[in-house]
């Protein structure tokens, strides 16, 4: 796949500095550019490469200004960034979201939906009433339940399971191993230390843009629903447990564990290996460090926590500082003890 770098700036509404015919066939980092490679600009850390490197395009921000000669195309954006991922998700769709048709051996119901430009690869199976919109990529080995409703331009890698009663919004992705809708961990302890089966009834809502990754499990709810909205990004490895609720465009690192019926705001950062015990409430723009353990309900927006039990930053830090100084505490106390039993 080849195009100039006039085509690409038309795509991204850049600016060229240098030549507009020349050809562009892959991407690359800066540091790592060869001939025919764009490569992108938006750490000034980096700055240094781009005087040296063979990228044959490099885009840049509108701030950038030059300290020396250079041997590369720019094209200036507003946010090379977000242009290099836009630039990005088109020569994905371009090379490997262009499969259409159904192959075999594949099952689908008879009472099944199916919309437009559709690929379902070999051994995936869709149950009965099932509804999937135009466009949409579901690749071998899929397993859709019944009753589930998904969306236009969904992609589901191989070995996504979709249980059923589950929906799933338009633009969304779901990668290899993920598990939608799995029984909520519901027990009744009983009088006699047994537990007793709590049937989960509910289902799993993915609104749009919603990005969930590899081998992520997303319970549905006790009755009702779990809620995932409109552009969360979930990384690998994640565990959702039934009726959580996690705001609009709020993303989660690896590793981490949401417990039951808990409510997550909008626009929050959550680092990797983080525990939230169920039934409590995070505000929106909340930051959570990696390795955290959040307990309870927090009221105040836009803070951030980190430890178990997770704290404000800034009094983690004060206290981090004086856990430091203990060992060395410990031996004054003890120098102290010493000469207070010598002096008796």
């Amino acid at each position: 796949m080849e195009f100039t770098v006039k085509q690409i700036a038309v795509l991204l509404g850049g600016e060229i500095q240098g030549s507009k015919e020349d050809k562009i066939n892959k991407v690359s980092k800066i540091q790592e550019g060869e001939a025919g490679a764009i490569s992108f600009l938006a750490n000034p850390q980096y700055e240094k490469y781009i005087y040296d490197t063979q990228a044959t395009a490099v885009l840049v921000n509108k701030s950038f200004v030059p300290k020396k000669e250079l041997k590369t195309t720019l094209i200036v954006v507003e946010d090379p960034y977000s242009a290099f991922s836009t630039l990005l998700e088109e020569y994905q769709r371009l090379t490997s979201f262009n499969k259409k048709g159904i192959e075999q051996p594949s099952f689908i119901h008879g009472n099944t939906t199916i919309g437009e430009d559709i690929y379902v690869g070999a051994f995936a199976y869709i149950s009965e009433n099932v509804s999937i919109g135009k466009n949409c990529i579901i690749y071998p080995q899929v397993f859709i339940g019944d009753n589930v409703k998904i969306g236009d331009n969904v992609i589901l890698y191989p070995g996504v399971k979709i249980l059923q009663n589950s929906v799933v919004g338009n633009y969304c992705t779901i990668n290899s191993g993920a598990v939608i809708g799995s029984p909520g961990f519901g027990f009744a302890p009983q009088a006699d230390g047994t537990y007793k089966d709590i049937p989960q009834v509910g289902n799993v809502v993915l609104q749009d843009h919603v990005n969930i990754g590899a081998n992520t499990t997303i319970d549905c709810a006790t009755t009702g629903s779990t809620i995932i909205e409109a552009g969360v990004k979930l990384d690998n490895l994640i565990q959702i447990a039934h009726n959580v609720k996690i705001g609009k465009n709020t993303v989660m690192a690896a590793m981490t564990g949401v417990a039951g019926s808990t409510e997550i705001g909008e626009n929050c950062m959550i680092g990797g290996q983080v525990a939230i015990s169920g039934h409590g409430k995070i505000p929106n723009k909340t930051q959570i460090a990696g390795n955290s353990g959040v307990r309870g309900n927090f009221t105040e927006e836009g803070k951030t926590i980190m430890g178990s039990p997770a704290i404000d930053i800034r009094d983690f830090k004060r206290i981090f500082v004086v856990y430091k100084k203990l060992p060395e505490l410990l031996r004054k106390i003890q120098k102290l003890e010493k000469e207070f039993l010598n002096n008796q």
